[in-house]
């Protein structure tokens, strides 16, 4: 991968690429171009072979504050200041923005290897609509989880009213969403917002490298077929569902892949299987 990128970092080592969000300052609030960043390289590691799996951290203390006051300050200065007279068509360019935003999320959701959320410290707004973008989210038991907008006035709007909905429950959601209050690294395990919590980050880091390695050691192409298939039935029927995974593995059982894992069973070795 060539990225120029100013805030994340990004390396792949045996499989597993390790992705983090670098402005450790500001708590890894968003900035304009960390969007831009976290966009180029959700399509970068999708389109790399050798990534097989994704760890998505930050930097420091926290995760994500959410995003940048700057930032907030640029987009709210388009209701007086757009440059267009029509208030229509300024609110036509918010719209546009806000989808280009969501394009920036859902580019993890889209990546074709799992996407695997460490969280320690601040998961707030938009850090959390990241974090329930990703396939699995794991936190250490000082993260605090807050979906923060119904506070600030506003409805969030790149994702998270979405997808936490169909993670955690409707009736959850509603209570995170109109309460904002904050879930802390067992809640969230206990609310099934995360998969495991571990006591500190130092031990969320190992134990998510671990099972990334674990994740990453599998075939890659049952593991893209499978998260294509579970992200598909979330959003369509359970016939819809069926005729999709009977299209997808209409081609993939020809893979060298089911051999290889076939060989690898009867022989009682690991599988060995090519980016």
């Amino acid at each position: 991968m060539n990225l120029d990128l100013q805030h994340l970092t990004v390396s792949v080592d045996a499989g597993v690429a390790n992705l983090r969000l670098n402005r450790p300052k500001r708590a890894n609030a968003l900035s304009r171009e960390l969007w831009s960043e976290l966009r180029e390289a959700a399509y970068a590691l999708d389109a790399d072979p050798s990534a097989r799996v994704v760890v998505l951290g930050g930097e420091g203390a926290h995760f994500c504050a959410g995003v940048d006051i700057g930032m907030l300050d640029e987009f709210l200065a388009l209701r007086g200041d757009s440059g267009d007279t029509c208030a229509g068509r300024a609110s036509e360019q918010i719209r546009r923005i806000i989808l280009d935003l969501q394009e920036v999320m859902t580019s993890f959701e889209r990546c074709r290897k799992p996407v695997l959320a460490a969280v320690q410290g601040f998961c707030i707004g938009a850090g959390l609509d990241l974090a329930v973008a990703c396939d699995l989210r794991y936190a250490s038991a000082d993260a605090q989880f807050v979906l923060k907008e119904v506070d600030m006035g506003i409805a969030a709007d790149v994702g998270v009213l979405q997808r936490l909905p169909r993670i955690v429950g409707e009736g959850v959601a509603r209570e995170l969403a109109y309460t904002c209050r904050s879930v802390s690294g067992p809640e969230a395990a206990e609310l099934r917002l995360v998969n495991r919590c571990f006591d500190t980050p130092e031990e969320l880091a190992g134990g998510v490298q671990e099972i990334a390695r674990e994740l990453a050691a599998k075939s890659p192409l049952a593991m893209r077929g499978t998260k294509q298939a579970i992200t598909y039935a979330r959003d369509h029927s359970v016939a819809d569902g069926l005729e999709q995974i009977a299209t997808w593995n209409g081609g993939m059982l020809a893979s060298a892949d089911l051999d290889e894992a076939l060989a690898a069973y009867r022989e009682k070795r690991p599988g060995s299987y090519r980016d």
